[in-house]
């Protein structure tokens, strides 16, 4: 099933995934033959390295839950980056660089984690003031730059000690006439409850549709949607005579750690109409610690002067499979004290360019690999993550369009580990666990391969997506 616009509303994949405290491996750089410096300090060797690959998370204002910015936020931190970064724990970047590279990895190199290392073995010493690097400006509730637009998402409440929450929401809008945005772009407030976003764009003739606003905001997934018409009716969602308006599939999604992807103009993008709106059709709330939480997220549109004459389209594998074809094998049910594998598997029907993928597993997942095999049996290497973590489920954007020729056979391949060993594992003991139709439950299990692509154009692979 390709991304497509259509006025029959299939069912919504639903894709789940929750955090815990996991290793996320990383890799070393090769290459690296400068020497370590007799003596380390902040300002002339750790601060450059933390503003180049830390601080984008680290910083006020970030995602990640303290700051690494000046000299006293890295000092008080100083042995457990230098412990972190020795393990390949962070930078967060689970997939195998050594198999395949993609845009934007966050990797660093053995000098830099030497440099680490020994800056908090002498103690973390400051250095001089008059080598201190400039702080990155970074856009302010954003990774992508400054938005055109920005939409606040209704703001939800959560009691202390909460279970996960999956919520139906609408985020209405309004513009001045018909345009194009190149991104739409989720941000969560509260990034440690936020798991995930799944978002369609909902699309008004202007004459149909009165009052976009009208209607609830937000429905319990779990208890206002077994009805699914009656919930969409409950929204505001139908046209003002009963009709259903036009619904493209997954506008504006949300994972831990990723990052809106931008692509080269003409590419990808959508047409925003004058009246719409942004169904966030799978936002899951995680566990909430000691404290009540209420979550600000918001969506940004960064606006296009050109209308796409290539829109992007997906498929996935595995679990709610985008054909019914390209089932999980042998299946999803995972005895307990048993580590098992599992494939999906699917053949194109025509020449391809794929953009993105998007491996996705639950808490029992142990590791990952893609790939694709020609027709005369060569492989195409897409992604493989040794270590899978469901703390780091990224959008990957290769640096160029990867093209896979018609008649070549798409297979992911999956390890679960369901034993005690396996320390995210959300039972003890081990229980049966097993997909559930699909269930977001991370106690539950899924297995998919979402691969983001266009209808293969002679040059393709030559064209960088390394787009800023």
């Amino acid at each position: 099933m390709t991304k497509h616009s259509t006025k029959i509303w299939p069912r919504t994949r639903y894709v789940a995934l929750c955090l815990a405290g996991v290793s996320v491996l990383s890799y070393v750089s090769c290459g690296d033959h400068e020497s370590i410096p007799a003596t380390v300090t902040f300002t002339e060797h750790v601060a450059p390295i933390l503003y180049g690959n830390c601080s984008i998370c680290h910083r006020p204002g970030g995602t990640a839950h303290f700051s690494l910015v000046t000299y006293e936020d890295a000092r008080k931190s100083a042995g457990a980056s230098a412990y972190v970064t020795k393990e390949r724990i962070m930078p967060p970047w689970p997939a195998d660089p050594h198999y395949t590279t993609f845009k934007g990895e966050r990797i660093l190199s053995e000098r830099d984690i030497q440099i680490l290392g020994k800056w908090a073995e002498e103690g973390a010493p400051q250095g001089p003031a008059d080598k201190m690097p400039v702080l990155p400006k970074y856009p302010d509730g954003s990774e992508n730059g400054t938005p055109d637009m920005r939409i606040s998402v209704p703001p939800y409440f959560l009691k202390a000690n909460s279970s996960d929450r999956f919520l139906l929401v609408k985020v209405p809008f309004e513009l001045p006439r018909d345009t194009f945005a190149s991104l739409v772009e989720f941000v969560p407030g509260k990034s440690n409850v936020v798991h995930h976003v799944n978002g369609d764009l909902v699309s008004y003739e202007f004459d149909k549709k009165k009052d976009v606003f009208a209607g609830e905001r937000a429905l319990d997934m779990q208890a206002d949607t077994a009805k699914l018409l009656a919930a969409f009716q409950r929204l505001g969602l139908p046209n003002d005579d009963g009709t259903y308006p036009v619904l493209q599939k997954s506008v504006v999604n949300y994972l831990p750690g990723a990052v809106g992807q931008k692509y080269p103009d003409g590419i990808g993008g959508y047409k925003l109409p004058r009246k719409g709106i942004f169904l966030l059709n799978d936002m899951h709330y995680g566990f909430t610690n000691k404290d009540d939480i209420t979550d600000s997220s918001y969506i940004n549109i960064f606006f296009s002067k050109t209308q796409p004459d290539r829109p992007l389209q997906e498929f996935q594998l595995g679990t709610l499979s985008s054909f019914g074809n390209a089932p999980v094998l042998p299946d999803l049910i995972i005895q307990p004290n048993t580590v098992k594998p599992v494939h999906s598997q699917y053949t194109v029907p025509e020449d391809i360019s794929v953009l993105t993928i998007n491996p996705h597993m639950h808490l029992l997942g142990k590791s990952f690999k893609a790939y694709a095999l020609k027709p005369n049996g060569d492989t195409i290497r897409l992604i493989s993550i040794p270590r899978w973590d469901f703390n780091w489920q990224y959008f990957y954007t290769f640096k160029k369009m990867v093209k896979i020729p018609m008649g070549s056979t798409i297979v992911a391949e999956g390890v679960y580990d369901n034993t005690k060993q396996n320390l995210n594992n959300p039972f003890s003991p081990p229980r049966l666990v097993r997909d559930n139709s699909g269930s977001m439950k991370s106690t539950d299990e899924m297995f998919q391969f979402i691969v983001s692509y266009l209808p293969y154009r002679e040059g393709d692979e030559n064209i960088s997506l390394d787009v800023k």
